[in-house]
């Protein structure tokens, strides 16, 4: 039988510790950690408070759509009244110059110096017993008296919504009668989102507001309203304020004046809403005229928006300061369709016959017509005038008059159609569509 061998036992131990093997250790290749194994990398400060934002967002949401559930009454006010959390940035971002709105100006009042005479002339001018400047409570309040008979007796009832709506914006009306810097109530800014966004104007009682506040409304409805929204807040707000400014003080408010100024920015508006109502009223005061004038002559005014102004200022009634429009327009130097100057020659030659003494300021905008327009004009439409100044006549502008139509005697030859307004597809011209 094979004898067994003994065992070897290895008397040094497992590890050792000399420097040599710990050289070796360290030589050898570290094995690539596997996936499961790999640390994830730690979310940026930024992006984690962006997903805690976007978080808490969806769990308002959340939490509103079951509040709806509980108290729907409370749901329709916060619809209402609330704005979302996109919309709200984005009302923030785009109102943040708005906000930044110190209450400074460089004046606190703009005045005009109006010769006393050339003012008590263009009274003679002036349409006796107009109806009055209608404004938003009239219209507001007429329609709520015709619905309801029962609230015919009182002074300014309320319109029919939700009671909660009614006393915030209540509240915001005593606010904007004394705004004067700062912030504008968001509640305020929210009106332009809302169907009904005249009647909740109206609980604000605009003919209240601070000026500063009618400035900051001004900027605010031009850049958020539609045309035709915006058109109604310049006529039966922005435009009884100005009126009642200039009547009362003799000059307007620097705030006021440059809210004018900011309702420039809807042009069609601007002359649907204040340049043509005003001259329409036949109530338009010389102090008026020359004031809202400098802010036409001052500020940019597009050609086509100039030629539709100057159209239909030709073709309604002259109520005096009509010229005054006239010759600022006209001062732009714009090319004009032949159209337009048709009309201007048919606006002038209506006083051919006027027994009153015409204002300073006519005279000079027939001269300002022909300096600009007289190689536009037909032979026919210059012996027209020629008539005209023989009976209509100023001792100082009826000279220059005479002498810009000699010039042009050796006329430029013009084509009798001068019809220069390219039609559409449908036969209508494109001027037309304009107006």
């Amino acid at each position: 039988m094979a004898k067994k061998r003994d065992r070897i036992v290895n008397t040094e131990p497992f590890i050792t510790h000399n420097d040599d093997s710990l050289a070796a250790s360290s030589r050898k290749r570290s094995k690539v950690p596997k996936t499961h194994q790999q640390q994830e990398k730690l979310i940026e400060a930024g992006i984690s408070s962006k997903i805690m934002k976007v978080a808490l967002a969806q769990q308002k949401e959340v939490a509103d759509e079951e509040n709806a559930e509980m108290y729907p009454s409370t749901a329709v006010f916060s619809a209402v009244a609330a704005l979302t959390a996109e919309e709200e940035k984005k009302v923030i971002e785009e109102e943040d110059d708005i906000d930044d709105f110190d209450g400074t100006f460089e004046d606190e009042s703009y005045q005009e110096d109006i010769n006393e005479d050339d003012e008590r002339l263009f009274e003679s001018f002036i349409v006796k017993n107009a109806p009055p400047q209608r404004t938003l409570a009239d219209i507001i309040i007429k329609k709520i008296k015709d619905n309801d008979s029962q609230l015919a007796e009182e002074e300014r009832p309320d319109p029919q919504m939700d009671p909660m709506i009614a006393k915030l914006y209540k509240g915001v009306a005593k606010l904007m009668s004394e705004y004067t810097v700062g912030k504008m109530p968001k509640a305020f800014v929210r009106i332009t989102k809302m169907e009904r966004w005249q009647d909740v104007l109206y609980l604000t009682e605009p003919e209240k507001w601070s000026p500063n506040a009618m400035y900051q409304a001004t900027r605010i409805f031009a850049h958020h309203l539609k045309n035709s929204q915006i058109q109604l807040f310049y006529n039966y707000v922005l435009l009884p304020r100005v009126r009642e400014d200039i009547r009362k003080n003799k000059r307007l408010h620097f705030a006021l004046y440059q809210a004018v100024k900011k309702s420039l920015y809807k042009p069609s508006a601007f002359n649907k809403g204040i340049l043509f109502p005003l001259c329409k009223s036949g109530t338009c005061s010389l102090r008026e005229a020359v004031i809202l004038g400098s802010i036409l002559e001052k500020c940019s005014f597009p050609v086509d928006h100039s030629g539709i102004a100057l159209l239909n200022l030709a073709e309604m009634e002259n109520c005096g300061t009509t010229s005054y429009f006239i010759k600022t327009l006209l001062d732009k130097k714009y090319f004009m369709p032949y159209r337009v100057l048709d009309a201007l020659v048919a606006h002038f030659m209506r006083f051919v016959d006027e027994i009153r003494a015409m204002p300073v300021i006519w005279h000079q905008a027939l001269l300002t017509f022909v300096q600009r327009y007289k190689y536009e004009l037909l032979k026919e439409d210059k012996e027209h005038l020629q008539t005209l100044i023989k009976r209509q006549k100023h001792h100082l502008v009826t000279p220059e008059i005479v002498r810009e139509l000699q010039v042009t005697t050796i006329n430029y030859p013009i084509k009798e159609d001068r019809f220069d307004i390219a039609e559409g597809p449908d036969g209508v011209g494109i001027f037309n569509s304009i107006t």
